[in-house]
């Protein structure tokens, strides 16, 4: 069991390095976690590669001995052409795969019960809604009275459940070091809970092809202390009103560059702070694929705008 935690190691070591040097600014892995969630993920990966290695470091380790202590130069042992069947070995062979497939299947379901999207992960949860777009993701905070586009900032230390819909497109939602992929669909909700434990800034994506925006359909986010979340929430945003308007705008085809363009702002890749017109727009958005009556706020076809993704 030395030997497979030592290689564990090892792998984990070479496995962490890459995103660890490509992440920048950015936390973009569950090797790098935040959270629990991904905590829980790294610790279950570290369980899947230690007892792997107790198949593959028998077999890395065993065949260059056989090829040399039964090298034709000078071999050695007995010479036994006729032996066909040893009892031990059978029970070694097939025994091991056996209890390493049952001891992994185990692990398996208890990090999957573990890790319930659904379930919330302490009392009074964040309540924030986001909304899939084209090539954007709309965050609404229905109790601080503010939306932000491309921006997820949550409180260190507080629960966060997420309510997850589309107004396009199936899309799926992934912020790695903090929790995993939930997809989202329109006309449905789906939910994600997820905590921070300690500050920091992390890269959230949606993994569902979706057409040319796709690629750049990336979004930040943030965990602050909770005293500077509460001065983010008062802070105020840019001016702007998410209202049926602002929302027919965003619904657009277009990169985050492109509708702030559309909305008045300066042209680059930074995300929008709105207070809300109204109560209920999420669920308004999610009605309107049902037949309620009422706004239909950007309809339900296929968005129109910019479909090339142009833009920064």
């Amino acid at each position: 069991m030395v030997w497979a935690k030592i290689g564990a190691a090892c792998l984990l070591a070479c496995v962490a390095l890459d995103p660890a040097l490509a992440s920048g600014g950015l936390q973009q892995s569950f090797l790098q976690p935040m959270g629990p969630v991904a905590e829980e993920q790294f610790s279950h990966l570290i369980r899947v590669v230690g007892i792997t290695m107790i198949v593959i470091l028998p077999v890395l380790l065993g065949v260059p001995f056989i090829l040399w202590r039964y090298r034709y130069s000078k071999p050695r042992g007995d010479y036994t052409p006729e032996w066909e069947f040893s009892k031990k070995l059978e029970y070694a062979l097939w025994g091991v795969p056996v209890l390493v497939v049952a001891v992994l299947a185990s692990w398996l379901w208890y990090s999957t019960d573990k890790l319930d999207p659904y379930v919330p992960l302490g009392p009074d949860p964040l309540q924030v809604q986001a909304i899939g777009l084209d090539w954007k993701w709309l965050f609404i905070y229905p109790e601080e009275g503010i939306a932000t586009v491309d921006e997820l900032v949550v409180p260190v230390g507080r629960p966060v459940e997420i309510t997850l819909t589309t107004d396009t497109v199936m899309q799926s939602l992934l912020i790695a070091p903090l929790t995993g992929q939930i997809y989202a669909m329109p006309g449905m909700t789906t939910k994600l809970n997820f905590s921070a434990t300690r500050t920091g800034e992390a890269e959230g994506e949606n993994t569902q092809f979706n057409g040319d925006g796709f690629g750049r359909q990336k979004f930040t986010v943030r965990a602050l202390a909770p005293a500077d979340y509460a001065s983010w929430v008062e802070g105020g945003g840019d001016g702007l009103t998410l209202d049926e308007g602002t929302y027919a705008t965003l619904r657009q085809q277009s990169v985050l560059a492109d509708a702030r363009g559309d909305l008045g702002l300066d042209k680059r890749a930074e995300p929008i702070v709105m207070t809300l017109g109204q109560k209920g727009i999420f669920e308004q958005i999610v009605a309107k694929y049902h037949g309620a009556a009422g706004p239909r706020w950007g309809g339900t076809g296929l968005p129109q705008g910019n479909a090339t993704g142009g833009g920064e």
